[in-house]
C-alpha cells in the first residue's frame, strides 16, 4: 500500500498565497485591537446582513431593529448586481485607506477576511453578467447564470421559506406572506436579468435550461392551496396556535403572484432553450477565461492555475486508486479497473437499500445514530465542541433532481434553529451503505456542522466571519474530517467503509480534474461525466448531477481538495516542527477560532500558534 504521507504531503504549489495581513498571534482572540479596522470590520458585517433579508434569517438577526428584513428579500438581477458593486466600491476604498501591516489576532483575521473578499470581487465586477455579491445566503459570490438547476429565487426560496423562516407569532406570519410577494418580485427582476444577459451571449448550456424547466414545473405543479409554499405557513401557523386565514391568503399569492411570476421564468427558459449550445464550459462566454479565473480565486483563496490544479487532481487520484487497488485486492475483487470494481459494488444488493419509503427513512434512522456514535468521540480530538445540535434531512423532492447530494446549514445565532445535514434521496442507489459515514462525517460532525457551529457560537469573532463562507477553508475543512474519522479508527474493522471514504476522497480529487477539464479544457458534459465514472465507478446519475452543478458553480468543484491538502499540510507541517509539543486539540481549536478564513489567513493562524507552542 502506498504511504499515506505521500499524499498528504503533495502539498498546494509555493507562492500560490499572496499574505494578506500581519501576525495574527497565537491566539487569535487575544491580539491588540485595532479601531479602525475593527470598525471596519464590524460595519461590513452589519451592512451585510442588513441588505441581505435571507442572511439575517440564516443567522436569526432578522428581530427587533432588524424584524423588518423577516418579510424582504434581497433585489436580484441587474438591480442587486449594481448596488452590490457600489458597496464593494466604497469597502475596497476604505480598506486601502488602513494600514494592516501592524494588526494582530483577531483583528488581522477579520481585516484579512474582508480584505480579501472585497479585492478579490473588485476584480470581478467587470463581466456585466450573472450574479455579484458580497456575501449571501444562497449563492456564491460570482455565478454566470441567474437561474439554473441551482440558482434562483424559485430553486432557493420554497426550502429556505420552510426550514428558516421561523414562524412563532403573528408578525412572523405576516411577514412569510410578504416574503411570498418579495419571492414574486425578485423572480421578475431575475426573469429580466436573464433576458438582458443572454442578449449578450449568456445562455446557459441546453442540458441546464431543461433540468431547470423540470424543476420549475415540478414547483408550479401543485394546486395554490396545495403548494408547499401555501402548507408550509398554515401548517406551523396552526401548531402554533396562530389564528387567521393563512391558508388562503398564502394560497392566494402563490395563486397571483408567485405562479405568475414562475410562468414568466418558464416562458423564458423555453424562450431560450432553442438558442441554447451543449457547450458544457464558461469558456465560450464573454471573456469567460478570466470569468473562470475570477472563480477559482474567489473559490480556491488561491493564485493556482486551472492547468496546475488539472495536474493536481490526476496525481493525486492515482495515489488514492493505489490505495483502494490494495484495499479491493485484500478482499478478493481483483478483476477490472478500480472504477469498475467500486461500480460493481455499489451495485451488489447487500451495500444497497431499497429504493422505497421505508428505505429511505432507514437511511435517515443509520445517518442519525452515525452522528451519535461520532459524538462520542470528538473530546480526544476537540477543546471545543458546539453545543447546537445536528438534524438530518432530506433535500426537498421538489428540488432533489439538480440539488447536490448533501450539504449542510448552520444553526441559528441564537440557537432557536438546529443545525441541518441534508441528503438527497432521489435515488437509494446512489448512496451504498459503506458511503453514507463518509458523508455523516464530512457534512455534520467533525465536518460542516461542527466548524460553523463553533464559528456561530464564538463571541469574540465579528459579525461577518460568522456570515462569510470560504469554500477552501470550509470544504476543506469536511474534506480533512473525512480523513480526521479514518484516523480515529471508524474503518478499523471496516474495509468497506474505508473504500467508501476513499472513494470520496478520489471523487473530490477527480474534480479538480473535470472542473478545469470543462471551464478550461472545453471538455464535453459527457466527456466530464465519463472521465468520473470511470475514474470512482460512482452511480452515473450521480455523477451526471455533479458535472451539471460544476457547469454552473464554475470552480467551486476545485475548493475541496485544494483546500483539504492544505488542511493536512499545515497540521504535518506543524507536527513535524513540534515533535511531541504538538496538541491535536490544541490545532483543531486553533485553526477553527477564527471562522472561516481565506487559505492565506489560515496559514497564518497556524505559523503563529506553532510559534507559541515554541515559545
Amino acid at each position: 500500500m502506498i504511504d499515506r504521507r505521500r499524499l498528504l504531503q503533495t502539498a498546494v504549489a509555493a507562492g500560490a498565497f499572496a499574505p494578506l495581513v500581519g501576525s495574527l498571534g497565537a491566539c487569535a482572540a487575544e491580539g491588540s485591537p485595532s479601531p479602525a479596522a475593527d470598525a471596519l470590520v464590524a460595519e461590513i458585517g452589519e451592512t451585510s446582513v442588513d441588505v441581505n433579508p435571507a442572511l439575517a434569517s440564516n443567522l436569526g438577526l432578522d428581530t427587533g431593529a432588524r424584524a423588518a428584513l423577516k418579510g424582504q428579500f434581497s433585489p436580484k438581477g441587474v438591480e442587486g448586481r449594481t448596488a452590490a458593486i457600489a458597496r464593494n466600491d466604497g469597502w475596497v476604498a476604505k480598506i486601502r485607506a488602513i494600514d494592516a501591516s501592524k494588526l494582530t489576532g483577531q483583528s488581522a483575521a477579520s481585516f484579512g477576511v474582508v480584505k480579501f473578499q472585497a479585492e478579490t470581487l473588485d476584480t470581478a465586477k467587470g463581466f456585466g453578467y450573472g450574479d455579484f455579491g458580497f456575501v449571501d445566503a444562497s449563492a456564491y459570490p460570482i455565478q454566470p447564470y441567474t437561474i439554473s438547476q441551482l440558482t434562483g429565487t424559485y430553486q432557493f426560496a420554497p426550502d429556505f421559506l420552510d426550514t428558516q423562516h421561523s414562524i412563532e407569532t403573528t408578525a412572523d406570519a405576516e411577514a412569510y406572506l410578504s416574503r411570498l410577494s418579495a419571492m414574486a418580485t425578485t423572480m421578475d427582476q431575475e426573469t429580466a436579468s436573464s433576458r438582458a444577459d443572454a442578449a449578450k451571449g449568456v445562455i446557459p448550456p441546453d442540458f441546464i435550461i431543461r433540468k431547470a424547466l423540470v424543476q420549475m414545473t415540478a414547483l408550479r405543479s401543485a394546486r395554490p392551496e396545495e403548494a408547499g409554499l401555501t402548507t408550509s405557513l398554515s401548517r406551523r401557523a396552526k401548531e402554533k396556535g396562530l389564528a387567521g386565514d393563512w391558508d388562503a391568503r398564502a394560497a392566494a399569492l402563490v395563486e397571483q403572484q408567485v405562479y405568475p411570476a414562475l410562468d414568466r421564468q418558464i416562458a423564458l427558459m423555453n424562450e431560450l432553450l432553442p438558442k441554447a449550445k451543449s457547450d458544457a464550459g464558461i469558456w465560450g462566454l464573454p471573456d469567460g477565461p478570466a470569468y473562470y479565473a475570477a472563480a477559482l480565486k474567489l473559490m480556491t483563496t488561491t493564485d493556482l492555475t486551472p492547468d496546475a490544479i488539472h495536474e493536481m487532481g490526476l496525481e493525486q487520484s492515482k495515489d488514492i486508486l493505489s490505495r483502494m487497488d490494495a484495499i479491493l485486492k485484500a478482499q478478493g475483487l481483483t478483476e477490472g479497473t478500480v472504477g469498475q470494481r467500486m461500480a460493481a459494488l455499489g451495485k451488489d444488493p447487500k451495500h444497497l437499500y431499497p429504493n422505497t419509503d421505508a428505505g429511505k427513512a432507514q437511511v435517515l434512522t443509520d445517518l442519525n445514530a452515525q452522528i451519535v456514535a461520532m459524538k462520542a468521540r470528538l473530546p480526544e480530538y476537540f477543546g471545543r465542541l458546539p453545543k447546537a445540535d445536528v438534524e438530518v434531512r432530506r433535500v426537498p423532492v421538489a428540488i432533489e433532481a439538480g440539488a447536490p447530494g448533501g450539504y449542510a446549514v448552520s444553526p441559528s445565532l441564537d440557537g432557536s434553529r438546529p443545525g441541518a445535514y441534508y441528503i438527497n434521496l432521489r435515488d437509494t442507489a446512489e448512496w451504498p451503505k459503506y458511503t453514507l459515514p463518509t458523508l455523516t462525517y464530512h457534512e455534520a460532525i467533525p465536518g460542516h456542522h461542527l466548524q460553523g457551529t463553533l464559528a456561530v457560537e464564538n463571541t469574540a469573532l465579528p459579525l461577518i466571519s460568522k456570515a462569510l463562507f470560504f469554500s477552501a477553508h470550509g470544504e476543506g475543512w469536511a474534506l480533512y474530517s473525512e480523513q480526521l474519522a479514518d484516523e480515529m479508527g471508524v474503518y478499523a474493522n471496516d474495509p468497506f467503509g474505508e473504500l467508501g471514504y476513499l472513494q470520496s476522497l478520489l471523487f473530490r480529487a477527480s474534480r479538480l480534474v473535470a472542473d478545469t477539464g470543462l471551464h478550461h479544457k472545453k471538455w464535453s458534459r459527457e466527456q466530464a461525466i465519463r472521465y468520473m465514472v470511470d475514474t470512482g465507478g460512482d452511480e452515473e446519475s450521480a455523477i451526471a448531477s455533479e458535472v451539471e452543478r460544476y457547469c454552473v458553480w464554475p470552480g467551486q468543484a476545485c475548493s475541496y481538495k485544494i483546500g483539504h491538502t492544505e488542511w493536512v499540510r499545515l497540521r504535518e507541517d506543524a507536527k513535524t516542527t513540534l515533535g511531541d509539543k504538538f496538541d491535536i486539540k490544541g490545532f483543531h481549536d486553533t485553526a477553527l477560532g477564527v471562522g472561516g478564513v481565506p487559505i492565506a489567513v489560515l496559514q497564518t493562524v497556524v505559523a503563529d500558534w506553532v510559534k507559541s507552542k515554541q515559545a
